[in-house]
């Protein structure tokens, strides 16, 4: 009897099912279109199609695990819940002043992102704790009474609770917590202390007004999920991924939805991590481009960093998040004439409906789907297998509209849409390589996502990086993802610390304190101990800094040789962001960390044995493919992604066809397929 397990990634324009039996090691995916209006529906109609094409039923699910949009997308649209915050009297404006700082140095027009508390919904009470963790001021009682009577009348949904000193002594908000529970028992709360118990005051409570504005959505859309499972049959208990790349409970994600803010991209990383050391490649660059946006992200050593406070749409958020950068370039970007008469793509995005006008849902401006169908490097007739059939006159159309207006022809205005968007990833991947010190040229372009494989080619040439590696199933590697991750918590600790011996007992002590909430979270999950991990870590910085760097620390007790070998760790990862490291500078500890996981079953990948290097027998037919570097239509062979066995190798111009995306091998590079199924492309 099969038992498989399931993961889901819902994104912008199509939710990808991926399917692993336990007991066979059978992997099988699948891919329906989202549901914008509401995600649990196609999540739950493409998980019943997916175990119904495998022939079993949602009962034989033993895990199910997701990545959602759903929180993100709250924010973007500003969709989230009405919203109020107490805070410590005299910090009423501190969510809209903020650092001072215009979101472009240069750009006297850029607006600031909403404010999504308005004025009169900030309150203040007096209390004050000092640095030190004295109180100045105790809590008004009165007044928090009081202010939460004020929210109830306002109608809020949410509310924020944020002192200045919180994180040091959280005995206020506590108290604040339990006055607006008796005063507000249907509204959803959320405090600093509980969010994220960091100093920096405004990104503090940036992050835990913004999990109160996405709270109530997240549980909204949890509530609709997970009866609609129920329904299918599956007992499974679900999963929902975080920033950071792992996995929490349904429970946990509904308390804490500011972690999942990037839920979607995180677990193609990890998926990466996992096909990447396999295939023997430690250093990547990852391309996930989807129909919306492209998530770049560089693994160092097969590992990919993990931020400690990252801005999302505007927004200052202090929570672990896997370190990828995001680029509004996607398929289903929008290609369109600027006032002073240049070409442009993107930000703004088609999605999943209408989607590209070769979608034939009414919309006519062209997409960079669009391009590539009239450039025919994408199938002109159908995309998902012949699923999804393909309208290539209304794709002309749409671009011959743009050519009229540029002056050019149609094949050189949709090659045109493609060279602007492979620029603007591009500038996206120098953010995380050349701008922190790593050469592109040294890595592995790993492509994946619906459109990444299509594009990978003309990117690496862009960057100069010589070689490419696409995944099996390069379009649900997010939702394979799911199968390769672990459930995974984070916890934090601000302590201003000099990295030396007299510290030696400060430090043990607050880790020992973040051991012990890693270990009440363990048994909160319901994980055995043998499949218990943690690794603790250290933000750090040289006295008068302003930004940290997180250095590791290697496990067993905490001594002087450990907070030694903390201070060499910061100033060999300083030296590599930098390119110097102050060795008479003194050097500070500033946050503990500590990441918990709970090590899970995950699918196990198979290699194949070689076939040999003919490839002919997976040509399943040629057509007229328009190419930059012919400047005209040339005869190209299409192979089916499935005939392709290791060993094969053959040369471009050739496109790779599957169901969940789309390869070109340009001319001037070789593909070759690996034992574990990679197509790995290579300039010559």
């Amino acid at each position: 009897m099969p038992r498989w397990r399931v993961g889901v990634d819902s994104g912008g324009t199509f939710t990808d099912i991926c399917l692993f039996d336990e007991e066979s090691g059978r992997v099988e995916t699948w891919k329906v279109s989202s549901t914008p209006d509401d995600p649990s529906r196609g999540i739950a109609e493409g998980v019943e199609e997916g175990v119904r094409r495998v022939g079993s039923a949602a009962a034989d699910v033993v895990y199910f695990g997701h990545g959602t949009t759903v929180a993100t997308n709250a924010l973007i649209q500003h969709r989230g819940a009405r919203t109020g915050l107490v805070t410590t009297e005299g910090f009423r404006d501190l969510l809209e002043i903020g650092r001072q700082k215009r979101p472009d140095l240069y750009d006297i027009q850029a607006d600031k992102p909403k404010t999504l508390v308005p004025r009169d919904l900030r309150l203040e009470v007096p209390e004050r704790v000092l640095h030190t963790g004295d109180v100045a001021t105790p809590l008004d009682e009165a007044k928090v009474r009081e202010a939460a009577r004020t929210l109830k009348a306002a109608g809020v949904q949410a509310v924020a609770v944020c002192f200045l000193y919180g994180f040091v002594r959280p005995e206020h908000e506590q108290r604040a917590l339990a006055i607006l529970r008796e005063e507000l028992p249907d509204a959803f709360l959320s405090a600093g202390h509980e969010i994220a118990p960091e100093f920096r005051e405004y990104e503090r409570l940036s992050t835990v007004v913004l999990n109160a504005y996405l709270g109530p959505v997240m549980d909204g859309y949890i509530r609709r999920l997970s009866p609609r499972l129920e329904a299918l049959g599956m007992t499974a208990t679900p999963h929902l991924t975080q920033s950071n790349g792992g996995v929490i409970g349904f429970a946990t994600a509904a308390a804490m939805p500011v972690r999942t803010i990037l839920s979607g991209p995180s677990t193609g990383v990890v998926g990466a991590q996992v096909l990447g050391a396999l295939a023997g490649f430690d250093n990547l660059i990852t391309f996930d481009m989807g129909g919306t946006s492209t998530d770049v992200a560089l693994l160092q050593e097969g590992r990919c960093g993990l931020a400690a406070e990252a801005t999302v749409h505007g927004y200052p958020i202090k929570a672990p998040m896997l370190d990828i950068h995001t680029v509004g370039a996607g398929g289903g970007s929008i290609a369109y004439i600027d006032s002073g008469g240049l070409l442009k793509v993107g930000p703004r995005s088609c999605g999943a409906d209408p989607g590209p006008a070769c979608y034939g849902k009414g919309n006519a401006e062209p997409a960079v789907t669009d391009a590539n169908v009239v450039l025919q490097t994408l199938n002109p007739e159908h995309l998902l297998g012949g699923r999804m059939p393909i309208r290539n006159d209304l794709a002309k159309q749409a671009v011959a509209r743009l050519a009229d207006r540029l002056g050019l022809g149609i094949p050189q205005t949709a090659q045109g849409i493609l060279s602007v968007v492979t620029a603007n990833m591009a500038r996206a991947i120098r953010v995380i390589s050349v701008q922190r010190g790593h050469d592109p040229r040294d890595y592995t372009l790993m492509a994946f996502g619906g459109a990444g494989p299509l594009h990978a080619a003309r990117l690496a040439k862009e960057l100069d990086i010589g070689r490419v590696l696409v995944p099996p199933n390069p379009g649900i590697l997010c939702a394979m993802g799911l199968l390769l991750t672990d459930l995974r918590a984070d916890f934090s600790l601000t302590r201003l610390l000099p990295a030396t011996e007299a510290s030696t007992a400060e430090v043990a002590e607050g880790f020992a304190a973040l051991a012990e909430r890693a270990r009440r979270w363990f048994e909160q999950e319901g994980i055995a101990a043998g499949e218990r991990h943690m690794v603790r870590t250290a933000d750090m910085r040289y006295h008068g800094q302003n930004y940290e760097l997180n250095v590791a620390l290697s496990d067993g007790p905490v001594s002087a040789a450990s907070l030694q070998a903390l201070a060499a760790g910061f100033a060999e990862v300083h030296r590599q962001r930098y390119g110097f490291a102050a060795d008479r500078d003194p050097v500070q500890i500033v946050t503990l960390r500590v990441e918990a996981m709970g090590l899970v079953r995950k699918a196990e990948l198979v290699a194949h044995p070689d076939a040999g290097p003919d490839a002919s027998g997976a040509i399943v037919q040629r057509r007229p493919v328009w190419l930059e570097e012919k400047g005209d239509l040339v005869p190209t062979p299409i192979y089916a992604r499935a005939a392709l066995r290791p060993g094969n190798r053959f040369a471009g111009p050739a496109i790779v066809e599957q169901m969940d995306a789309t390869t070109l091998v340009p001319p001037g590079m070789t593909a070759r397929v690996d034992r574990w199924l990679n197509l790995i492309l290579e300039a010559e």
